[in-house]
């Protein structure tokens, strides 16, 4: 086995979270669990409260402890980076931050987009946005990501981070989003699914696969950006298939629309990533079109 790690996760006690945790209990490291308190982390893992977003409670909460190295799956803004860059300067030799494919929302092209489409060395910040608030956040969602991803950027050698952004996630039972869920509905009844007039495939990753990924690049050395996606990008018509299989005499009908609200995972611009860094660094993802059934198969109650 490879050396034991002393690993802090931010967040993290749903869903990857928890699969990412297990992984990091099964591969022998030492874990410790830093949220609010909202739910209690597995056995083996040591937990500390505190709020992310007051500086003062965060480093109270951490004391003297040292790290490995910190996965951090709940940074969603500059604000946060910001605090965390300050707080963890000197308390870990490596920064992983769980970002998103998101931070290419300005990228439209059919080709898979590498990491430096985006440079987060590049990226202007902006602390004065009102990033405490709800609806602002959800609407710059990849804005937010990019801002913190630039943040870390700036810290240098003091501490050194890898930037991961993740496909969409898909599979196990636990699938809060209701996306896959969605299209069920829509093809048991019979409705149309609404879906661009041009409607653009992406690339995904299988929940387990992505859990794998993370722990395996918490002990890795590298440093700036990395996409996590499964090979082979996925049209909205491919992920219906898919569900449809498990809905007895269901088939997916689809409503085209040039504006307006559209289904979940139906895209009018291209999200799909290139996982060439990832393979070269040593680490191989696998074909979406293998373990979609599978995904599906769980999401929707059906996985034993």
């Amino acid at each position: 086995m490879e050396k034991a790690l002393n690993v802090l996760v931010i967040g993290g006690n749903r869903y990857v979270g928890k699969r990412l945790l297990a992984r990091l209990l099964d591969d022998g490291h030492r874990v410790t669990v830093l949220n609010r308190g909202s739910s209690p982390p597995p056995a083996g893992v040591e937990h500390l409260r505190a709020d992310r977003n007051d500086e003062g409670a965060l480093a109270g909460a951490l004391g003297s402890r040292l790290f490995d190295v910190v996965v951090d799956q709940v940074c969603y803004t500059p604000r946060q980076a910001a605090i965390a860059r300050r707080v963890f300067s000197g308390r870990t030799r490596r920064y992983v931050m769980t970002s998103t494919v998101e931070v290419y929302e300005y990228e439209d092209s059919p080709a898979l987009v590498r990491e430096e489409a985006v440079d987060p060395a590049t990226v202007t910040v902006d602390l004065e946005l009102p990033w405490d608030e709800p609806a602002f956040l959800e609407a710059h969602y990849g804005e937010g990501k990019r801002q913190a991803e630039a943040v870390f950027a700036a810290g240098g050698a003091a501490l050194p981070y890898t930037a991961v952004r993740v496909a969409h996630v898909l599979g196990g039972d636990d699938d809060f989003t209701g996306r896959l869920a969605h299209y069920a509905e829509r093809i048991r009844t019979g409705e149309p699914i609404a879906v661009p007039a041009v409607n653009r495939p992406a690339t995904y990753v299988y929940v387990e696969e992505i859990a794998r990924f993370l722990a395996w690049a918490a002990g890795e050395d590298f440093t700036g950006p990395v996409n996590a996606a499964s090979s082979g990008a996925l049209s909205t018509e491919e992920l219906c298939a898919a569900v449809a299989v498990h809905v007895p005499g269901g088939r997916a009908g689809f409503r085209p629309v040039e504006v307006g609200e559209v289904s979940p995972f139906s895209f009018r611009r291209s999200y799909g990533m290139d996982n060439g860094r990832a393979a070269r660094l040593g680490f191989t993802f696998g074909e979406a079109r293998q373990w979609l059934p599978r995904a599906v198969a769980e999401t929707l109650g059906e996985g034993g």
